[in-house]
């Protein structure tokens, strides 16, 4: 009877060690997964346009042409993230060693961009919220 009590001691700490393991090991993949998914910032307007006054920051929007003739935050440098050769064109006008601010219309083709870039080992901040987000905090834009 002792013998017994004791195998399924064993057998219950095995199961329990078992389940801990998977446990952890999930765990640890979940946080690599959650830091590849976030590795850059969004923030709203006051915070990147204090951001892009640092004369360090390339200003990167992420629009189509149209949209930049239509109007863009001043400094800002052109290159479409639509465009299939997105990646390559921001990686041979940036410098990766400098932060980079990107933005577009509403923030969602600019959160792509910052992946993409991030990716590439850029530090990115998103304008969340876009341009539009600018223009309502009564920010200027330059034609």
């Amino acid at each position: 009877m002792l013998l017994m009590i004791n195998i399924k001691s064993l057998l219950l700490l095995a199961i329990v060690a078992i389940i801990a393991i998977s446990c952890a090991r999930a765990l640890s993949k979940g946080a690599s997964n959650s830091k590849a998914l976030a590795a850059f910032a969004s923030v709203g307007v006051d915070e990147f346009q204090t951001f892009i006054a640092n004369p360090a920051v390339q200003l990167l929007d992420v629009r189509s042409r149209d949209e930049f003739d239509e109007g863009h935050i001043a400094g800002a440098t052109l290159i479409d993230v639509n465009d299939s050769t997105f990646v390559e064109q921001a990686m041979a006008h940036l410098d990766k060693q400098r932060p980079v601010a990107v933005y577009c219309r509403s923030g969602r083709r600019s959160a792509r961009a910052a992946n993409l870039l991030s990716a590439q080992g850029c530090q990115v901040t998103n304008l969340a919220g876009g341009v539009m987000a600018w223009q309502d905090a009564g920010k200027a834009l330059v034609k």
